[in-house]
């Protein structure tokens, strides 16, 4: 796909917080990028550059003229590759925009949340090699070109022969790529692992100060719990990306806080001010990608002929958060309202630790 005499030409569609990540570190790393986004963030990365952090202490910096910036997607039509970052909701309209502007053979990644979106662009993308990939970590923007990694993972993608022609520069940028021949399983355990994304929006807490406290978690086990239930009925697997397999990880969220701090010290290898990206959406005014994770097991519920209500009653909530309601919830009242849909519900608390 690449010769000798050139470095590999990368387009990254879709420049907000993950897309502007990983395309610097690999514009640093010697790839040709070019993000592709809208005029707000190729302002913010000409006045500044890009400098790209992550909780272990790198500190990486690109200059302005080292990565190129476009509003559109005619500047992919030369890229050897093309990472698709957009929103979910963004994914229809990125395939048809692109189905203009690459050419036949061309690959794309889609490393986005949700299941689906590596299907919506293939449909859309019939003459290119379309992959799925999966981004584990948490990335912040912070403001004058500055993105941080907060939480850790490597990038996970669905196995390809065209995989070998681009792995070498993401090994070079820090970004090693684990490939999958199963790669629904490793979607589903990222999913479930996403269903934490509305309790910590809900909850208007850093990432880390969430994880810490025990109603926050016995809710986010209620929606893995459930989802789990749904999964083992369909008989879909579920890869294990974390030291405890997926069926175990429900438990150890109920733990106390003092057992999980040791025994779940790896899930708190976050960063303290690190947040979802839907709290990100949220405060930012934006539409969330609710509807690609918790909605995903509503989804699979009605699928199989029956419900997953504290799923759903995150989605609403959600909604709810998004036309301005309650976005500060205590661990108690959230825990409380998501198991009332088995009961009525108890009335909102101030946070406490349990």
């Amino acid at each position: 796909m690449t010769g000798a005499a050139r470095p590999l030409r990368i387009s990254v569609f879709g420049a907000g917080s993950i897309g502007c990540y990983l395309g610097g570190r690999l514009a640093a790393a010697g790839a040709e990028v070019t993000l592709i986004g809208r005029e707000r963030v190729g302002t913010e990365i000409r006045d500044h550059g890009l400098r790209l952090t992550d909780l272990h202490g790198s500190d990486i910096r690109v200059g302005a003229p080292d990565i190129a910036f476009d509003t559109g997607a005619a500047s992919a039509a030369t890229a050897d590759l093309v990472v698709v970052s957009v929103k979910s909701a963004g994914t229809p309209e990125a395939g048809a925009t692109l189905a203009s502007a690459i050419g036949p053979g061309t690959v794309v990644v889609s490393a986005q949340n949700g299941l689906g979106n590596a299907d919506t662009l293939r449909a859309a993308l019939p003459e290119q090699v379309v992959l799925a990939a999966m981004v584990p970590f948490n990335v912040v923007h912070r403001g004058d070109g500055h993105f941080h990694q907060g939480s850790e993972g490597d990038l996970e993608i669905e196995q390809h022969p065209a995989v070998r022609a681009f792995a070498p520069v993401f090994d070079d940028a820090g970004l090693p790529l684990h490939a999958h021949e199963d790669f629904r399983s490793v979607q589903w355990a990222k999913l479930l692992l996403n269903l934490n994304n509305p309790v910590n929006a809900l909850s208007g807490l850093p990432l880390r100060e969430e994880l810490s406290w025990r109603p926050f978690r016995r809710a986010l086990a209620l929606a893995q719990r459930e989802a789990l239930a749904l999964l083992a009925a369909r008989g879909i697997a579920v890869a294990k990306l974390t030291p405890l397999p997926p069926q175990w990880i429900p438990r150890l969220l109920t733990v106390p806080d003092g057992v999980f701090r040791v025994a779940g010290s790896r899930m708190l290898a976050i960063d303290p001010h690190a947040r979802s990206s839907m709290w990100d959406d949220l405060e930012a005014g934006r539409r969330t990608e609710v509807d690609w994770i918790s909605g995903e097991i509503v989804r699979l519920a009605e699928a199989s002929g029956t419900a997953a209500p504290v799923n759903a009653r995150l989605v609403a909530l959600i909604r709810e958060a998004e036309a301005g309601g309650n976005r500060q919830w205590s661990g108690d009242a959230l825990l409380a309202d998501l198991r009332s849909q088995r009961g009525p519900r108890k009335p909102a608390g101030k946070r406490q630790r349990n």
